[in-house]
């Protein structure tokens, strides 16, 4: 007796489990029935139609604040960071050996690309020495005065290809980050410095490592798609005293009104790097 009513109590739990998934007396999945579901299910798509539409709708309206040729702010970043090419602050190579320092001469060939003559045809002469203004407005395109190569001299890469790294007198390249609208007054150029006990010469391409006020102010990429940073190369005359030695050079930027001394910004209107020459 106890052991059918133990089946039938089992029978019963067995079919309550089955009806709380379809229960087809009253057509329930789930404990909702057909038109329950389509209620939640419509409400749901609804909502997130709602919360898409909204996205949306601020999306459009943000966008409809946004210069495509000018940034909304640009007041955070009012001095230009310095930076090196090759793309390293850890310059070490074997001067005998062209395999070490096959990586920095890629580097920096590859990134004059952009400023060969065929590159620059495009260009135009301009004034040197005056900032080269332009009409604003929306659409128009504006003229890049062009940056030979050949003024970075014995750094260009044309009449040494090696960059005198074969020499174990290496180049290193110096360019500002692009602000829209910068214009330095003074007349800024650049000034490296090792920090050891004895001098070490430097030679800077182009005269006296400056940067031309023809190459100011910058009009964004959109507006100015040709525009090259001007650059300034630096030559370090090592000799045999300073090889195998780790040295530290800092470069800043002088004779102008850019920044380059702010403790919280190590790359503001400077930079600084170690060198290795072995021998």
């Amino acid at each position: 007796m106890a052991s059918t009513e133990d089946k039938a109590a089992s029978k019963e739990n067995t079919s309550s489990w089955k009806d709380s998934i379809y229960n087809p007396r009253t057509g329930e999945l789930l404990g909702r029935t057909a038109g329950s579901w389509a209620l939640i299910l419509l409400f749901y798509l609804v909502f997130y139609c709602f919360l898409a539409g909204m996205f949306a709708l601020t999306m459009w309206v943000m966008l409809l604040t946004l210069d495509d040729y000018v940034p909304r702010y640009r007041d955070r970043i009012p001095n230009p960071g310095l930076v090196i090419r090759p793309n390293s602050l850890d310059i070490s190579f074997n001067k005998s050996d062209p395999h070490k320092y096959a990586q920095y001469v890629k580097n920096l060939e590859s990134f004059l690309q952009r400023y060969n003559d065929t590159e620059q045809e495009g260009n135009e002469d301009c004034i040197s020495g005056e900032y080269t203004l332009q009409e604003d407005g929306e659409g128009v395109s504006k003229k890049a005065c062009r940056f030979r190569r050949a003024l970075l001299s014995f750094c260009s890469g044309l009449s040494d290809t090696n960059f005198g790294y074969h020499e174990g007198n290496p180049c290193v390249l110096l360019k500002m980050n692009r602000i829209i609208g910068l214009k330095p007054h003074g007349d800024p150029y650049i000034n490296c410095t090792v920090k050891k006990d004895n001098l070490v010469q430097m030679h800077y391409f182009p005269k006296e490592g400056r940067f031309d006020k023809m190459y100011f102010p910058y009009y964004g990429k959109k507006a100015h798609e040709k525009y090259v940073q001007p650059l300034v190369a630096v030559k370090l005359m090592l000799t045999k005293e300073d090889y195998n030695k780790e040295l530290t050079v800092e470069c800043k930027v002088e004779g102008s009104d850019l920044r380059n001394n702010d403790e919280r910004d190590k790359f503001l209107g400077r930079v600084t790097f170690r060198i290795k020459v072995v021998e």
